[in-house]
């Protein structure tokens, strides 16, 4: 198994620092993100029963109209897809997390799309 890098160790730290503050509920589930590097991935997480409500990624079908995945146009379109399957599932709050990487570009691409869809992050 590979080593990780010090900047995937820092990662890590910051968002087990997080974590520590941000608890997805029943209410208010956590919606989670996490950045590679072609793609995104996305989940709607309920901590106190420790279930997945959905997940999404850049690699979903409906978004195989997009050139290239790993995108600030891809995490638009992903946020948006988010958006709409999770107001479908009759979810109107959640709480944003970053998973450790700052509030810039994709991660705030998803952020703000999914608020511009209607959920309030």
């Amino acid at each position: 198994m590979p080593r990780m890098s010090k900047r995937e160790t820092g990662r890590r730290q910051r968002h087990q620092r997080l974590r520590k503050k941000v608890v997805g509920l029943p209410e208010r589930p956590r919606l989670s993100v996490f950045r590679s590097h072609n793609h995104l991935y996305v989940q709607l997480i309920n901590d106190l029963e420790g279930k997945t409500l959905g997940g999404w990624s850049t690699k979903d079908e409906r978004l195989k109209h997009l050139k290239r995945f790993g995108t600030v146009e891809a995490a638009k379109a992903l946020g948006e897809l988010v958006a709409k399957d999770t107001v479908k599932q009759g979810v109107s709050r959640v709480v944003f997390d970053r998973g450790g990487y700052l509030y810039h570009g994709r991660v705030q691409a998803v952020a703000e799309a999914v608020r511009a869809g209607g959920v309030q992050v």
